[in-house]
C-alpha cells in the first residue's frame, strides 16, 4: 500500500514545489518505505506526491507518480485493483501497451480508454488516488466504493491540498489547524468523526465511491464529489431483485463469490497471510486461504490475560484444525498502556474504538514476517453480526400488527455505540453537524428497521471506523491489510438476501455460517463473539486510571475550554462508582479527544 499527497497552488518557484512535496511525503514514509517520487507542473500550479509500498512489479517500473502512456494523464495512486490482469488482457486486446506489471499502468490505460467512472466501475478493488488531467488543466480525486482507503482533501485559502492522512496536509505552510468544534460534538455522539466531516475546519475526508473535480485557482467554487457507485442505489436495487433461491444454493453462490474474492486478494509478490480472531470472518477468510494454498497460511491472534476477553485459544484451536502456520501475542494493560502515546500520531484525528488498540499490535506481530494481511472485517454489517440487530429484529417481530415501536428503538437505530445523548452540552461554541444517521430523508426505502440500521453502520460506521482503525493500524507498520469479504460483488449478493438468510432463532450470520461449516466444525467458532475487543472497562478503573485522570482534570478542562467540565465529571465518577459501567464507551471517545489535543499543541 502506498502514501498519497498533492498541491494545486499558483506562484510557486521550483524549488518550493520540491521542498513542499517532500515534506508532505515524509509525514507518509510509514505507509510507503520503500520508494519515493514527486512530479509537479509550475506552469499549471499542480504538484503530486507518493511514497511507495512495495507489493506487486518490485521494481522501479512501479516508482509513482505515474504517467499515462499518451502524456494526458498523472497519477499518485493507493491501492490494488484485484483484476488488473483481466483488465491489462482486455486493454491489450484493444492495442494497448504496457511496460510494467503494475496495475497503477492498467488503472492508467484503463483510464485513458475508458474515461474515469466507466473505468473505475471495471475495478475490483481498494483505493485512493488523484489524477491530473494536463490536457483540461483539472484534478480528480476518488475512493474505492466502501472506502477502504483514505483521502483528506480541502482548499486552504487559495491552496488546495489533500494527502492519504492529515499529517502529510499539516506538513503543508499553508495549512491552518483549525479544530473543528461540530467535529468534536459528532466524534462524542458518534465514536468517531463521519465522512464528510474531519477534526479540522475547512478539511474533509472524500465520501466512498465519489470523484471530486477540482479546477486550481477557484477556492469559491464548491466541492461537490460526483458518486460513480451508490450504496443506497445498492441496497433499494437489492430489494428490488431479491435472491431467487433457497438457503442451501444461496450458500453455494456465496461461497463461490468468497473463495474467488480470497483467491483474488492473496496475488502478491511479497509474504502474505491473515489476522485470525477465531470468530465467523476472519475464520471463514481463512479457511478459504488455506483451502487454496499449497502451504500453510501464516495467522496471526492477539489475546488478553483477562479470560472474560480473550478469544486466543479459539483463534488457536481453528488454526491447528486449518493447519496454519499460528502466532500469538498476550497483552496486558501495560502493553495497551505503550500503546496510547502512539495513538493520536497514528491517526491524526481521535477515534473512540478502544479496539485501535489490539489492532496495531496484531499489526505490529503480523508485519515481523509479512508485508500484506487478509482481514475479516465487513461480515458483520453485511451479514447482520452485530447485536443490535437481533435487538431490532425481535422489537419490529413483537411490535404487533400496529407496528408501534418503543422510543429506544428509534434510539437504537441512531447510536448503538456510544452513549452521549446530546454533545452539544458537552462541546463549548458547538453546533452538531448533520450527517446520514440524522438525515432520515436520505435514507433508502428498506422494509425493516434491522435493515435500515444495517445500512447505516455499512455506509457510516464501517468506513469512518472500522475500516479507519485497520488502516492507520496497519499503515503504522508499513502493513497492507486487504478486506475479501467487502469485494463489491460480495456486497451486492448481501443485500440481495433476504433478512430471514441472516438473522433467525439460531442467532445471526446463519448463511455465512453455513458457509464456513464445511470447513470448520461449529463447536470450534460457535459463542459469543469478542474479535480483538479491549477490556477497557477494567483497565480504566486499573492500570490506566492516572493516565484518564489526568486528561479530564477538572481544571484542565476548564482552562482548554474544549468540553464543559461538569458533565465529564459526572459521568467519569458514576462509572468509577461501577454503577453505570458502559460508560467507558463515551469517556474513552473524551479521553481519545484530549489526547489527541495534548499531542495536537506539542506539534
Amino acid at each position: 500500500m502506498c502514501g498519497i499527497a498533492g498541491v494545486l497552488e499558483s506562484g510557486v518557484t521550483a524549488g518550493q514545489w520540491e521542498e513542499q512535496l517532500r515534506a508532505m511525503n515524509e509525514a507518509l514514509v510509514h505507509r510507503g518505505p520503500d520508494d519515493a517520487g514527486i512530479l509537479f507542473d509550475a506552469d499549471a500550479g499542480a504538484g503530486l506526491a507518493h511514497r511507495r509500498l512495495s507489493v506487486l512489479d518490485l521494481s522501479k517500473l512501479g516508482r509513482q507518480p505515474m504517467v499515462s502512456a499518451s502524456g494526458r494523464y498523472r497519477i499518485t495512486y493507493n491501492g490494488e485493483i484485484y483484476n488488473f490482469q483481466d483488465l491489462r488482457k482486455t486493454l491489450a486486446a484493444a492495442g494497448h501497451t504496457f511496460r510494467s506489471e503494475t496495475d497503477t499502468e492498467v488503472l492508467l490505460a484503463a483510464i485513458e480508454a475508458w474515461g474515469i467512472e466507466a473505468a473505475l466501475r471495471e475495478c475490483n478493488g481498494m483505493f485512493a488516488f488523484a489524477l491530473w488531467d494536463h490536457n483540461e488543466r483539472k484534478l480528480h480525486l476518488a475512493r474505492d466504493r466502501v472506502g477502504i482507503k483514505p483521502l483528506y482533501y480541502g482548499w486552504q485559502g487559495s491552496t488546495f491540498l489533500f494527502a492519504s492522512e492529515l499529517k502529510g496536509l499539516r506538513r503543508h505552510p499553508a495549512f491552518r489547524r483549525e479544530i473543528n468544534r461540530n467535529a468534536v460534538s459528532l466524534l462524542l455522539r458518534h465514536g468517531y468523526i463521519p465522512a464528510p466531516h474531519s477534526i479540522y475546519t475547512n478539511v474533509f475526508k472524500l465520501l466512498p465511491g465519489t470523484i471530486l473535480t477540482i479546477t486550481p485557482g477557484r477556492p469559491d467554487h464548491a466541492l461537490e464529489p460526483k458518486p460513480y457507485w451508490s450504496s443506497q442505489d445498492l441496497v433499494e436495487n437489492g430489494q428490488r431483485n431479491p435472491f431467487a433461491g433457497d438457503v442451501a444454493y444461496a450458500a453455494d453462490h456465496l461461497e463461490i463469490l468468497l473463495k474467488d474474492a480470497v483467491k483474488m486478494r492473496m496475488i502478491a509478490d511479497v509474504p502474505l497471510g491473515a489476522f485470525l480472531s477465531g470468530g465467523y470472518d476472519s475464520t471463514t477468510v481463512v479457511a478459504l486461504m488455506q483451502a487454496q494454498s499449497d502451504r500453510p497460511v501464516r495467522t496471526y491472534s492477539i489475546g488478553f490475560e483477562d479470560a472474560g476477553f480473550n478469544e486466543a485459544e479459539k483463534a488457536k484451536a481453528v488454526a491447528a484444525h486449518l493447519g496454519t502456520e499460528h502466532t500469538e501475542l498476550y497483552i496486558d494493560s501495560g502493553k495497551a498502556a505503550a500503546v496510547i502515546p502512539q495513538l493520536p500520531q497514528m491517526y491524526d484525528e481521535p477515534l473512540g474504538d478502544g479496539s485501535q488498540i489490539p489492532t496495531f499490535l496484531v499489526s505490529q506481530l503480523a508485519r515481523q514476517s509479512l508485508t500484506v494481511s487478509l482481514s475479516g472485517d465487513g461480515g458483520d454489517e453485511l451479514f447482520a453480526g452485530y447485536h443490535h440487530y437481533k435487538t431490532l429484529f425481535d422489537a419490529q417481530a413483537g411490535a404487533g400488527n400496529n407496528g408501534r415501536l418503543p422510543d429506544w428503538v428509534a434510539a437504537k437505530m441512531r447510536q448503538p455505540f456510544v452513549y452521549w445523548r446530546n454533545p452539544e452540552t458537552v462541546v463549548q461554541h458547538a453546533r452538531e453537524s448533520q450527517t446520514l444517521a440524522s438525515e432520515t430523508n436520505r435514507w433508502p426505502d428498506l422494509p425493516r428497521l434491522t435493515q435500515q440500521r444495517m445500512y447505516l453502520d455499512f455506509a457510516t460506521y464501517l468506513p469512518d471506523d472500522i475500516l479507519t482503525k485497520l488502516d492507520r493500524a496497519s499503515m503504522a507498520v508499513s502493513l497492507e491489510s486487504r478486506v475479501p469479504l467487502l469485494d463489491h460483488r460480495v456486497v451486492e449478493f448481501a443485500w440481495r438476501l433476504p433478512l430471514f438468510f441472516n438473522l433467525g432463532p439460531c442467532g445471526s450470520k446463519l448463511l455465512l455460517r453455513k458457509v464456513l461449516y464445511r470447513y470448520v466444525p461449529p463447536a470450534l467458532v460457535d459463542g459469543q463473539k469478542m474479535g480483538f475487543t479491549l477490556p477497557i472497562a477494567n483497565w480504566l478503573r486499573g492500570d490506566l486510571r492516572p493516565w484518564a485522570e489526568a486528561l479530564i482534570n477538572e481544571d484542565r478542562l476548564k482552562r482548554e475550554g474544549i468540553f464543559h467540565a461538569a458533565p465529564i465529571r459526572q459521568k467519569w465518577q458514576k462509572y468509577l462508582n461501577e454503577k453505570e459501567s458502559w460508560l467507558h464507551n463515551a469517556l474513552w471517545a473524551v479521553l481519545m479527544f484530549q489526547s489527541w489535543l495534548e499531542n495536537e499543541r506539542n506539534l
